[in-house]
């Protein structure tokens, strides 16, 4: 067998999820080797017997496999649509969600507040933010390539209920660990204004990602090891009693910004029951719409109003990051509160 090299565009890329995601398809097929994804390019690069198929065709066969996940496949490059009418949408909704956030927080039932606690309604509020828009793109896609692997069997029900009895799971006893181990760490006021600016900023970057319009913030995106998340896509294919459950627990470590802001803001309440309640709720509130996309196949990307979607919650996670930034700067005493808190 020759090996050839193939280098085609995709679109729908806009995280590091994308790229694995990309990867674990493309060498599903049989005549793939191996297959890098580029964010900055939008590009993937294989390797394979590609000696009797067209680019064309090998572009139109990993297209039928990434459909699903909102991708499609190029030889040419595509235009990148950034889709500016649909900010007329989005920002009123975004606004309105903000505003009734703030009178919630009036009211005590959820708080933002850094250097106070983060409430286990407002971890619930941010997990269904993030199953709206980057979990939907993270773990929607695993959950799609899982159930079609199930599928085949006629096997539907169990393995949806037990990857999000592995994921809840997961949420809770590692979300205490973590909560446990930065019981070691005594965060005094600097040290916690600065975990403060940290979530800010991985939220800020989340948001610019999720609007679609800037390339160069895909690459500021932190992420996982690419090798743990990696597996995790992996064991998706795999046809096993046990594997739901696993790639339940393999969500914790996939690359979504919100998972991300969480854990750090666990680390910081130095308990094993903050930590594994603030995770368990942060995992509760992702359960709606991802049971959705377990049970319907439901899928944001291929719909008209995509676009509208995910900018408008990339807005709502900018207001939150900017909302996060502006208290952390108040709590340090760099700026007087712009208003009482």
């Amino acid at each position: 067998m020759s090996t050839q090299t193939l280098t085609l565009h995709i679109k729908g890329m806009h995280c590091s999820a994308c790229t694995l995601l990309t990867e674990t398809e493309a060498t599903a097929l049989p005549y793939i080797t191996r297959a890098h994804s580029d964010l900055r390019h939008h590009t993937i690069a294989l390797e394979g017997d590609f000696s009797n198929k067209l680019p064309e065709e090998v572009a139109l066969a990993l297209t039928e496999k990434l459909h699903l996940h909102g991708y499609t496949v190029s030889v040419e490059k595509q235009a990148h649509h950034r889709g500016w009418a649909d900010f007329k949408i989005a920002i009123p909704i975004a606004l309105a969600f903000i505003v009734g956030f703030i009178a919630l927080q009036k009211l005590g039932l959820v708080s933002l507040v850094p250097g106070g606690s983060v409430t286990y309604s407002t971890a619930f509020v941010l997990g269904i933010v993030a199953s709206l828009s980057t979990c939907m793109a993270v773990v929607g896609g695993l959950v799609l390539s899982m159930s079609a692997t199930f599928a085949k069997e006629g096997d539907r029900v169990r393995p949806q209920v037990l990857f999000h009895i592995g994921r809840l799971l997961s949420f809770v006893v590692l979300g205490g660990v973590i909560g446990a181990l930065g019981s070691a760490f005594a965060l005094n006021a600097t040290a916690t204004v600065i975990l403060s600016l940290l979530i800010a900023a991985v939220m800020l970057i989340l948001g610019i990602n999720l609007l679609g319009i800037f390339h160069w913030s895909k690459r500021l995106q932190p992420a996982m090891p690419k090798f743990l998340a990696r597996h995790a896509y992996g064991a998706a294919k795999l046809n096993h009693t046990l594997t739901p459950f696993v790639v339940g627990v393999a969500t914790f470590f996939l690359p979504c910004g919100f998972t991300q802001s969480m854990q750090i803001y666990t680390l910081s309440t130095g308990s094993f029951v903050a930590g594994a309640l603030t995770m368990g709720a942060f995992a509760l509130g992702t359960l709606p719409v991802l049971a959705a996309v377990s049970f319907s196949s439901f899928s944001i990307h291929d719909r008209s109003y995509a676009g509208i979607f995910f900018k408008t919650a990339g807005l709502i996670v900018i207001l939150f990051a900017l909302y996060n930034l502006m208290n952390a700067l108040v709590v340090a005493g760099v700026i007087a509160p712009l208003f009482s808190l």
